[in-house]
């Protein structure tokens, strides 16, 4: 049977999932926008935190709405009027990486059995950003269970009027060997400046797969799928993802055994270039499902 467990600490309140036999178990924070911090399967971890490392440099596994990657400068204009976002990124004086990171959740649902556990959170937008004055409903839908994990995201927009959106997935895989590789189909591969910034798209095949062996990653590529799996030699992650968007960003941290594989609905600087970019209009919902099936390769679960 699994089970839920919630946890107070000085870093918030945490969610605590885990199975029966105590082999596949999940964290996530409620504190830091319902982000999960870590994922075990198998008693192999797949997804860290990168815990030695503050959460607002790593953003690990953050919800990144309603913009994923980056807004130059914080400013885009939406529907005649100007704006001007947060630029939390001060080195390239960027907006970065959405408003709903370091929210805190609310847990409005959760179910548990012999199989899986699900638990819906829900962040409800009440006092507008000043650089993204629109109101808002974000819900997670997480479903754990032995070898598989879903992160359903579920957008309303409450306010009177439209608004600009895209949304991505910030998590860490654990990387532990050079012998690791990425399989995804790309003919397309995003161009950007000194500031990450996009400036265009360019027709590049990627290798596929493409082996890892310590090379260093900040790049975002056009998904010709809905497929993306990342092999190591402890496991396998196959990604699918259920929108018609898709985008991949990929990142390697500096001396970390890790790496950051976003899939987003759009690009840097979306809100101006337009790239990935949708509208909500008011009353309506967007929905989107991220699904993680995980095969160990050195246990068996």
């Amino acid at each position: 049977m699994f089970k839920i467990h919630k946890t107070s600490s000085g870093k918030g309140q945490t969610l605590q999932i885990t199975s029966g036999c105590k082999t596949t178990k999940a964290n996530i924070s409620l504190s830091n926008g319902g982000s999960l911090e870590q994922l075990v399967i198998g008693n192999e971890e797949i997804i860290t935190n990168l815990s030695h490392l503050p959460y607002n440099h790593t953003y690990a596994s953050s919800i990144l709405f309603p913009f994923a990657n980056r807004i130059k400068d914080g400013k885009y204009r939406f529907m005649g009027e100007n704006y001007n976002l947060e630029c939390n990124e001060t080195a390239g004086n960027n907006a970065l990486h959405g408003l709903v990171y370091n929210k805190k959740f609310n847990v409005v649902e959760q179910n548990c059995n012999s199989k899986s556990a699900l638990v819906r959170l829900s962040y409800n937008e009440i006092e507008p950003h000043s650089g993204f004055t629109f109101l808002f409903t974000i819900n997670l839908i997480y479903k754990i269970s032995l070898n598989a994990m879903t992160l359903e995201i579920e957008i309303t927009n409450t306010d009177r009027i439209p608004f600009p959106f895209t949304i991505g997935w910030h998590p860490y895989f654990v990387m532990n060997d050079t012998q690791s590789s990425l399989e995804f189909n790309s003919t397309q591969k995003l161009e950007s400046d000194e500031r990450n910034i996009t400036t265009g798209i360019t027709v590049l095949k990627t290798p596929n797969p493409l082996y890892l062996n310590n090379m260093s990653l900040d790049d975002a590529f056009v998904l010709e799928d809905n497929n993306v799996a990342f092999d190591t030699q402890r496991y396998r992650a196959n990604l699918t993802i259920s929108d018609e968007s898709k985008y991949l960003q990929l990142y390697t941290p500096k001396h970390e055994n890790a790496i950051a594989i976003e899939p987003m609905t759009g690009v840097s600087d979306s809100f101006n270039n337009g790239i990935g970019l949708k509208k909500l209009n008011p009353k309506e919902k967007f929905n989107i499902k991220w699904t993680l099936d995980i095969s160990i390769k050195s246990k068996t679960i």
